[in-house]
């Protein structure tokens, strides 16, 4: 919802898996953008009751505090996409309906680290 149905929003720590994402994302025409696991919001995951609340009241940085959650559980080199998967109208190579966002990019940086 953030950055709209044409833009999949991705988060990493990895900067070389970032780049070569970013790197496939363009030479497939396939728009991804990264966004930063926000420190300052880790306080919005931390409950008085729970261990921890996977969606914390407000509604504000929704993607940003569900990818400080996952992070949590990943020990793993890892991306996380939070895609809106629905494009509203018809666009070259898009047809209006559900869509597989970043998926060209995805495809493309694994054939890159082979």
């Amino acid at each position: 919802m953030a950055v709209g149905p044409d833009l999949a929003p991705f988060f990493t720590d990895d900067d070389a898996l970032a780049q070569g994402l970013q790197a496939a994302s363009v030479a497939g025409f396939d728009p991804i953008w990264r966004l930063p696991f926000w420190e300052a919001y880790e306080p919005l995951i931390e409950p008085g009751i729970a261990d921890l609340d996977n969606a914390p009241s407000g509604g504000f940085a929704g993607a940003i505090t569900a990818a400080l959650f996952l992070r949590r559980f990943v020990a793993a080199r890892y991306v996380h996409f939070d895609i809106y998967g629905h494009q509203p109208a018809d666009a070259p190579g898009r047809p209006k309906g559900g869509v597989g966002q970043a998926a060209r990019a995805i495809l493309g940086a694994i054939e890159g680290m082979t």
